[in-house]
């Protein structure tokens, strides 16, 4: 309980401006972010996938 306790006010602290390090809306945005790149790699890899998939059906279909 007091290492919680304490944990609550280093960040009320960096929170306020009073100590250094990460504030909370900033730990906020950067998770926002993180997620957001690990769909984007996701988007792009089925994307790469997909062009790979039809770039092949197209070559099949030429050499008929």
């Amino acid at each position: 309980m007091a290492d919680t306790l304490r944990g609550w006010c280093k960040q009320a602290d960096i929170d306020a401006g009073w100590a250094a390090g990460t504030t909370t809306a900033e730990a906020a945005r950067i998770a926002a972010l993180e997620r957001e790149n690990r769909e984007l790699w996701r988007a792009n890899e089925i994307l790469k996938t997909a062009s790979a998939f039809f770039a092949s059906a197209e070559l099949d279909r030429r050499l008929r």
